[in-house]
């Protein structure tokens, strides 16, 4: 059997000339030759031997989610120094028609890499790389673009031979931009027969997008890529695997397809940033497309993608019931970066990863590491923000939350800081912004859909927004990605009770900073969650009865400085038994 990169659809379907000479113009760095444009699905994608009824035939009758808003995919189908899998032509057609039977998306089919420049990109929810083998574009510029479209917030999808995406096929798959494969997932092409019958069992049964398997496994026959690095289930939420104790793997040579943790994933979806990422194995035969199941399968990954169903993403590795529970509730737990202020960035990372925890926020005025002696805030290079994207994921961790104590009023000033939030993948900016900024900011806000949660101090440093009323009163009549991240400590300290003022917020709270004191007064220091004076398992099932979900409940332990961890972890202790109890 042949086990070097390779992908075996020629076989099966052979190359046809145009396909060869698309391929070889681009692999020569012609980025788009004349008949590269934008042409409906439809007609790029001839239907051979009634392909075109079985798929109408086996499309959902339904959307799985219900669009937010009109949503666009674009698929991306090009190949270079390799002739192309015939079931690319296929599942153009199947995502083209399924979109528009469902109602859930339109598509834009193309092989142009101009797409991929940020003012073509940013029309696009989603990008579907559909069995992308070969080095796609060099072009810096355009690379930079599509990561920070994923990384800001958009999706990304890919099949196959998308696990070599942007490597030298010709020079046996060599790696060309390894940030690529860290964002999909995976790396690699090899596999056994192209009709391999697998058994799959389901590693997530509940996991929305296994729906379609009614929550049991399954066998098929396709072509099946095993995992490579930079694969690893403390990446990826695995959604499925090949079965090894039902699929006959016995015999097989100890080759690249052999793993000795068995640990065949085939389909998983993962967070890059803000991104949504989907990868599946199964697309090397044209049949994948008109299964039924499997169109219900790619259905609910796309809506994933483009941001309309819900699904959790923490990597398998990383589960623990505690985090299931608070899957369940909607809830995620990090550390903000002020709890670690005497440390650098990179190690307030370290530390939260110590602490088991999957999340963290960011701070304005804390130096990045050692290396980048630079406050993490905008003016890092891209080069910086390279350094801090895989720290965070070699360890792990997203940031969620990014506190700056003042955002501008100005459209320059704003944008700038924006940018760096997109840049950075937050979900909400802790700040407080005068009111006068509000106006701008707000329009921003929507803009790049970014919240700004205004954060108080005490009345001498927040004197417009100490109290919760006054938070309100700013964001009285503005778009709901205004609102507030109530600091209890503060409110502590100035006498107001974090029940009462959680009554008084209710739906405007964005994010939370969590404290608890050992006393009521302008003195009282954070003690472990759950030990002090602020009735915060009270508050916790409040934030639940009122059925609010922050971007995140931050632990922003102020005291103890140096030698914190250990209240951290009784505080993290405090929360998972809390939400286990709630999650019931």
């Amino acid at each position: 059997m042949r086990t070097k990169p390779r992908v075996a659809a020629a076989r099966s379907g052979g190359v046809t000339r145009r396909g060869f000479l698309e391929s070889a113009t681009a692999a020569a760095g012609m980025l788009a030759a004349p008949w590269i444009e934008l042409v409906p699905a439809e007609a790029q994608s001839v239907p051979e031997n009634g392909e075109r009824e079985k798929i109408e035939a086996a499309i959902p009758a339904k959307a799985v989610a219900a669009p937010r808003k009109p949503r666009k995919l674009l698929i991306f189908d090009l190949n270079v120094g390799y002739g192309g899998h015939p079931s690319a032509r296929t599942a153009n057609l199947a995502f083209t028609l399924m979109g528009r039977k469902t109602g859930a998306f339109d598509t834009v089919v193309s092989r142009d890499p101009a797409l991929f420049k940020p003012e073509s990109l940013k029309t696009f929810d989603a990008v579907f790389l559909n069995n992308t083998v070969g080095n796609l574009f060099e072009d810096p510029a355009l690379r930079q673009s599509l990561l920070e479209f994923v990384y800001g917030g958009g999706g990304l999808l890919g099949v196959h031979g998308t696990s070599v995406a942007f490597t030298r096929w010709p020079e046996g798959a060599r790696e060309d931009w390894p940030e690529f494969g860290l964002m999909l997932g995976t790396r690699g092409a090899y596999h056994r027969a192209n009709t391999e019958h697998v058994f799959m069992k389901l590693d997530d049964p509940e996991h929305p997008l296994n729906r379609p398997f009614g929550g049991k496994g399954f066998d098929f026959r396709d072509e099946f890529f095993r995992p490579q690095e930079p694969y690893s289930r403390h990446r990826d939420r695995v959604l499925f695997s090949i079965d090894t104790e039902k699929t006959d793997l016995k015999g097989q040579p100890r080759d690249r397809c052999y793993r000795e943790d068995n640990d065949y994933a085939m389909a998983w979806v993962r967070q890059y940033g803000r991104g949504r990422v989907f990868y599946s194995t199964f697309a090397h035969n044209p049949y994948v497309f008109w299964d039924p199941k499997m169109l219900e399968f790619y259905l609910g990954a796309v809506q994933f993608a483009l941001g309309d169903l819900p699904a959790p993403t923490i990597p398998s590795g990383k589960l623990t019931p505690a985090i299931r529970a608070q899957e369940k509730l909607g809830w995620r737990l990090g550390i903000e970066a002020y709890t670690f202020q005497k440390y650098t960035f990179f190690e307030a990372i370290e530390k939260t990863a110590q602490l088991g925890l999957p999340f963290m926020g960011g701070l304005s005025f804390q130096k990045v590491s050692t290396e980048i002696d630079k406050f993490f805030a905008p003016g890092l290079t891209d080069d910086d923000l390279k350094q801090v994207r895989l720290k965070l994921e070699a360890a792990g961790v997203r940031l969620l939350t990014y506190y700056i104590h003042e955002i501008p009023g100005d459209p320059a000033g704003c944008r700038n800081v924006f940018e760096f939030g997109r840049k950075i993948g937050i979900e909400t900016f802790m700040s407080e912004p005068s009111p006068e900024a509000l106006d701008t900011i707000e329009k921003f806000c929507d803009e790049y859909d970014i919240n700004v949660a205004i954060h108080n101090h005490d009345p001498k440093a927040s004197p417009q927004y100490w109290q919760p009323e006054g938070v309100l009163k700013a964001c009285q009549g503005r778009s709901k990605r205004i609102g507030a991240c109530p600091d209890l400590g503060y409110w502590m300290r100035a006498g107001i009770d974090p029940l009462k003022g959680l009554g008084t917020l209710k739906d405007r709270v964005i994010t939370v900073h969590v404290h608890d004191l050992d006393e009521l007064s302008p003195q009282g220091h954070d003690v472990p969650w759950g030990t002090g004076v602020g009735k915060t398992e009270a508050f916790i099932r409040e934030v639940h009865r009122l059925g609010i979900k922050p971007t995140m409940f931050g632990i922003e332990y102020a005291y103890n400085w140096l030698e914190s961890m250990p209240e951290v972890a009784r505080s993290v202790e405090f929360f998972n038994k809390v939400s286990l109890t709630l999650a019931k």
